[in-house]
């Protein structure tokens, strides 16, 4: 048996009550862009998407989400236990590892973090504040030809992000720079992940590269990925999985820069795949879009992924089994180019899978817990004890 794993990054379907605590109130990342661009999203929707929980609504004047009668996924809205809303514990959350205290988030990075990092890594930066990553190689850019200075900044989320031109600093070396900000940001210090950035530039204009790499903690307990590894199941990650899991538990990686090669590498792994858990992120969403805030872009990622969806349907086995589900919300029809506390998707899918409404349930975890359930590696779940077929 296969398990398709699908995140679609940041795809938040409505403010989690406690959302107005993190700025979020009035923030609904699938509506909004609906509102927004009237994208339609019919595969999804076959599934069960506008079947959840608080999706079926007016969400303007002109457009409405509709259910349908007779989706054919099982479908759920799930509520984060994580008093986060970063990538990293989204992630942790859905492999079954909740963070009790998650990691800081910082608005600028205190002198002294700033001073020991230059001082490990034998460099000086320019920046260090919050802004988008686009924007910022913009406006530093120039600045940064002149000094040779790499660029610090951060998102609001807990990420440390480092960017560098490859002309002026090589991709080895920004590397090199960012392990050692990551060996600085741990402790009391700790941020989720420190992102190298790199870009390149032309005609005073610059380009962020498809080379970003991710330096994440360790996972601070044991996963689904350690669970799966430990009884010989074999897991494959697609996209940015690795990183944010530091390789704990993945037999293969495949790296992406794009939706586009992951879905193609989702394609051929639905063709091709052994049995195991197949694990994918799908950023476009997020990184390219939600935090830029162009519904537009958004809504053409969410659009190329639904065109996708039934190439890899089509290829899955008797047995196997389809998750869609998202980390968290990033509405780009609101101010905020951060991260949103929203409610996301569940959608499962598979010919033993009873399509049923699973209401609303508190957790991403309970994704682990049914995977570990339909891998046979516990005796009971709620979910899958509802939905699966034998």
């Amino acid at each position: 048996m296969r398990i398709f794993l699908i995140v679609i990054d940041s795809f938040g379907i409505g403010a989690m009550p406690d959302a107005a605590q993190y700025g979020d109130d009035g923030s609904n990342t699938y509506g909004n862009v609906v509102a927004s661009t009237g994208v339609s999203l019919p595969n999804l929707i076959s599934l069960g998407l506008n079947n959840i929980d608080g999706v079926a609504k007016k969400v303007s004047k002109e457009r409405s989400l509709n259910a349908i009668p007779n989706p054919q996924a099982a479908y759920a809205r799930l509520s984060e236990k994580t008093p986060a809303k970063d990538t990293t514990a989204g992630h942790y959350e859905i492999a079954g590892l909740v963070l009790a205290n998650p990691f800081k988030v910082y608005n600028t990075f205190p002198e002294e973090i700033v001073h020991d990092i230059e001082k490990a890594a034998g460099v000086q930066f320019i920046g260090n504040e919050v802004a988008s990553g686009t924007e910022i190689i913009q406006r530093l850019g120039p600045l940064h030809l002149k000094t040779g200075c790499p660029i610090l900044y951060t998102s609001q989320d807990s990420v440390l992000q480092i960017a560098a031109d490859i002309s002026i600093i090589s991709l080895e070396e920004l590397y090199r720079i960012c392990e050692v900000a990551r060996s600085v940001m741990v402790g009391p210090r700790a941020v989720g992940r420190v992102i190298a950035r790199p870009f390149v530039h032309e005609n005073g204009k610059f380009r962020r590269t498809e080379d970003r790499k991710d330096f994440a903690l360790k996972p601070p307990g044991k996963t689904l990925l350690d669970i799966l590894a430990e009884n010989c199941i074999s897991v494959t990650s697609v996209g940015k999985i690795q990183d944010i899991f530091c390789g704990r538990g993945i037999a293969k990686s495949i790296h992406t820069g794009n939706n586009e090669e992951g879905l193609r590498a989702l394609c051929d792994l639905s063709k091709n795949a052994e049995d195991g858990l197949i694990f994918a992120n799908l950023v476009d969403t997020d990184m390219l879009y939600g935090h830029r805030n162009d519904a537009i872009g958004y809504a053409s990622a969410l659009k190329f992924i639904d065109n996708t969806l039934p190439k890899i349907i089509k290829n899955l086995e008797e047995k196997d089994i389809l998750i869609l589900t998202a980390d968290h919300g990033c509405d780009p029809t609101t101010p905020s180019t951060d991260h949103s506390r929203e409610y996301v998707p569940l959608l499962i899918y598979g010919t033993h899978i009873k399509p049923v409404n699973l209401g609303t349930i508190e957790g991403f975890d309970c994704i682990s817990s049914f995977v570990k359930a339909a891998f046979g590696l516990q005796k009971k779940d709620r979910i899958f004890d509802l939905i699966y077929l034998h």
